[in-house]
């Protein structure tokens, strides 16, 4: 299948809305509700209060280019509880820039339908319900694609990350905003703001940096260094602020995992060569200890629920359990040599230990760290990782993927398997493999995940409970190593509290759709945003871009004329006689860039006329430098190319 195929949780909430749409709901109110405020609307004994405050101080005006949260508390009408575990979506878009794919302007209800479809060109300003999934290249890049977009089939690279050497490992930060990529040719980590997709910083990380762990707390990055020499193999301390290179600490030879006890207060770094795992007091970034867990330490995790860190051995085949406090080895479980990676789920009861030698996973039980089960699973497993229901495992000889229940691990009975195909190729027919995640769950509670294939370089979304992934998504000639999730939905910060944290872009008087599905209504907020300072002061004449093109469709072949109007977005003046303003329009993918010179109409108003040459969806961007407009200054207007109609047979 293809992605035009999926049936994702977006799918979901775009039948919703059908219904929502088809029942009317609508921003004014009915019998059924009312509102106390502009910000508050009560329907079926449900209070959902609006606001958005800015985080510096959380008071004052919501101000353009700065970040501000965006609140909606949910409580019931009658007691004031908090309604909690709920999905809700919304959506910001300035009111008077959206122009309709008709006849006039579309009301806020009506547009969070398109919003939905994932038409490239149709989005809202700002989008609390997106996630985007990050690829890392075997080459030096990163694939940023746009899933909800690719359920559509036109399109779904919405960018791509270019990094000076190629990536290993990454980890984001709580709030999605940071990721950090370790580079091992370049002696760096390279931390790329995942606002924009570029990359912002190159941080000296010590030599070969392979595997990166960031502490809950976020306040240092700790990242292994893979060197041959044992002067310069250990672990390079990172502020995760300030970004500078803290201190190199030596702590053996070989590579190195990383783990962190409750609280941060110790690092567990292994060192594979040396068959020892370093004790590191986080506040002092001293060592503390040399463990010595076996001949070749492979893996490092911490379950919250056992208080213990374990650690596998791959030549003992033992997993060996320390007292995170006292740095005493608290058991020592016999397992079968060959063993690799550990992962816990997230209550942290259930380990599961890959052996790719033996073709078995191998289950710790952290509440009695006991040997819990034995299970066949695959070929040659490497990777493990964990929805709520299910354990994924991941193997090198078959494109197969092995499928765990969560709820069969308390018996006494082996827990059954069953597959789904992820690809046409086993990944171990890639040229490398990478220690990142080629297994991710799904957004929020979502039972779903994306899998990596890397011999076919694809990125597969199953969904639990079919037999086989719903599609996959192209990576545009990129043999894929790795994937992430930036997640910039609303969460629950408190009981009954859906909150997302967005940097405003422009000033202006935004709709804010609010969907919910129990009770099932759809709302529209409104927020004024004010120009910061700096656009306060900036030049009177700077200019906006208003787009007058009633029909976004162009026939391959044919000439279109796109009429845009310029004008001062204070006063609301058109600017006259802008001798240089230019039109430039490409194809979504970036090619076939053409700019056209506008003629004046008058009264602000220009025209341009435009061509394509294949079907496609092509964006639009008005300059004129004379004015201080650029090209990337103003929202781009999209057209949708379809091919000419299939000529009429003469017989």
């Amino acid at each position: 299948m293809v992605a035009a195929h999926f049936l994702n949780p977006r799918a979901i909430l775009i039948a919703l809305t059908t219904l929502i749409l088809i029942t009317g709901c609508s921003r004014d109110t009915g019998p059924d509700e009312s509102l106390q405020d502009d910000n508050l609307i009560t329907r079926e004994g449900v209070n959902v209060e609006f606001s958005v405050l800015p985080i510096r101080g959380g008071v004052g005006d919501v101000t353009a280019g700065e970040w501000a949260d965006v609140t909606f508390k949910i409580t019931d009408a009658t007691t004031g509880d908090p309604i909690k575990g709920r999905y809700p979506a919304a959506w910001m878009d300035l009111g008077a820039a959206w122009e309709a794919m008709g006849d006039g302007p579309m009301e806020c209800r009506d547009r969070v339908a398109f919003y939905l479809q994932g038409i490239v060109g149709v989005r809202p300003m700002i989008d609390l319900n997106s996630h985007f999934l990050l690829v890392l290249n075997r080459d030096n890049s990163i694939s940023v694609i746009d899933p909800v977009v690719g359920i559509t089939g036109v399109t779904n690279l919405f960018a791509q990350v270019n990094l000076s050497r190629p990536g290993a490992d990454w980890v984001l930060n709580n709030d999605n905003k940071k990721l950090f990529v370790t580079m091992p040719l370049a002696g760096q980590v390279a931390l790329v703001d995942t606002e924009t997709f570029n990359v912002s910083h190159e941080i000296d990380a010590g030599t070969t940096p392979m595997r990166v762990e960031l502490q809950s707390d976020q306040r240092y990055l700790w990242v292994g260094n893979n060197s041959t020499d044992a002067e310069t193999s250990g672990v390079t301390v990172i502020d995760a602020q300030d970004l500078q290179t803290v201190k190199f600490i030596a702590t053996g030879q070989g590579h190195h995992e990383i783990a962190f006890s409750d609280g941060d207060r110790y690092a567990f770094v292994s060192n594979r060569d040396s068959g020892t795992v370093t004790v590191i007091d986080v506040q002092s970034l001293e060592k503390v200890t040399d463990i010595e867990t076996g001949p070749k330490p492979i893996s490092v995790a911490y379950s919250a629920l056992g208080s213990a860190i374990y650690v596998t051995d791959a030549d003992a085949g033992t997993v060996t359990v320390i007292d995170p406090d006292t740095h005493e080895i608290r058991a020592t479980i016999q397992a079968q040599p060959g063993l690799g990676p550990m992962r816990f789920n997230e209550e942290g009861r259930w380990g599961l230990v890959v052996n790719a030698s033996a073709d078995k996973v191998f289950v710790i039980d952290a509440s009695s760290d006991q040997l819990a089960h034995v299970i066949p699973v695959g070929k040659q497993p490497y990777q493990v990782n964990f929805t709520y229901s299910l354990a994924y495992v991941r193997s090198l000889g078959t494109q197969d993927v092995g499928l765990i229940p969560m709820s069969e691990m308390d018996g006494a009975e082996t827990p059954p398997v069953t597959y789904i195909p992820a690809g046409q190729r086993p990944p171990g027919v890639a040229a490398e493999i990478s220690i990142a995640d080629s297994i991710i769950p799904a957004v929020k509670q979502a039972a779903a995940a994306y899998i990596v294939n890397q011999a076919e370089g694809t990125i597969s979304y199953y969904m639990e409970g079919m037999g086989a992934p719903m599609g996959s998504f192209r990576n545009y000639g990129h043999e894929a190593r790795a994937i992430e999730i930036v997640d910039r939905s609303l969460a629950e910060v408190t009981p009954g509290v859906y909150r997302g944290r967005v940097k405003i872009p422009v000033e202006g008087r935004y709709d804010v759709a609010f969907m919910m599905d129990s009770p099932q209504f759809l709302h529209c907020f409104a927020q004024t945003v004010v120009p910061s300072e700096e656009s306060e002061s900036a030049e009177a004449a700077r200019m906006a871009v208003e787009y007058q093109v009633p029909d976004r469709r162009i026939t391959v072949g044919e000439e279109k004329t796109i009429q845009f109007r310029l004008f001062n977005p204070r006063s609301g003046v058109p600017a006259n006689d802008v001798a240089d303003a230019t039109v430039l329009y490409y194809r979504s993918d970036g090619r076939g860039r053409t700019v056209q010179q506008a003629r004046e109409l008058g009264n602000g108003l220009y025209e341009a006329t435009v061509t394509v040459n294949m079907p496609a969806t092509y964006y639009i961007f008005v300059s004129a430098p004379s004015k201080g407009l650029n090209y990337s200054d103003q929202p781009f207007f999209s057209l949708m190319a379809l091919a000419p109609p299939p000529e009429e047979s003469t017989q």
